[in-house]
């Protein structure tokens, strides 16, 4: 189950897994680290999950940390939800075949590695039934993606203040 986040007529945002109030980038990181959120109106129960998903690329764009061309926003304003579904349409399918690419490229270097007399432990199939583990075993696994996907965050941010200067 993802992390259900509340949010408050005063816009506050709680993460009622960890029990404690969180910021839109708390929620980018937890995002950047594999989670799934939702995020639920306290008051109407409405789901907000898009909006506050939007409100965080927003913000990256608001500290100009990424740039979305002004003549896209203004296209997906003009033409409302037939160019909003275009768009969703579009970044949905190209998002299947990025992973799809990514997959393939896996299989091919792990291919090549073992010719090579590598030891590279073999990827679990993502379509296979995962094979039942003990609960404390997923766990640990779970925090040793998280701490990867953390420091592989650390040198994105490392590079990308290298390439600044």
């Amino acid at each position: 189950m993802g992390y259900v986040i509340k949010r408050y007529s005063n816009r506050k945002l709680y993460d009622t897994q960890e029990s404690r109030y969180v910021t839109l980038e708390e929620l980018e990181e937890l995002i950047r680290a594999g989670k799934e959120i939702s995020v639920v109106d306290v008051s109407s129960g409405e789901d907000l999950t898009s909006v506050t998903l939007a409100q965080i690329i927003l913000e990256k764009e608001r500290n100009h940390r990424t740039t979305l061309p002004t003549a896209f926003l203004h296209q997906l304003i003009k033409h409302g939800e037939v160019w909003q579904d275009f768009v969703q349409k579009s970044f949905r399918s190209s998002l299947e075949s990025i992973i799809t690419s990514q997959r393939e490229a896996d299989r091919v270097f792990r291919e090549w590695a073992s010719r090579a007399g590598w030891a590279v432990p073999h990827a679990p199939d993502v379509d296979a039934k995962p094979k039942p583990e003990k609960p404390n075993e997923a766990e640990t696994l779970k925090d040793e993606v998280a701490a990867l996907r953390e420091q592989l965050r650390a040198l994105e941010e490392r590079l990308e203040k290298r390439r600044d200067r």
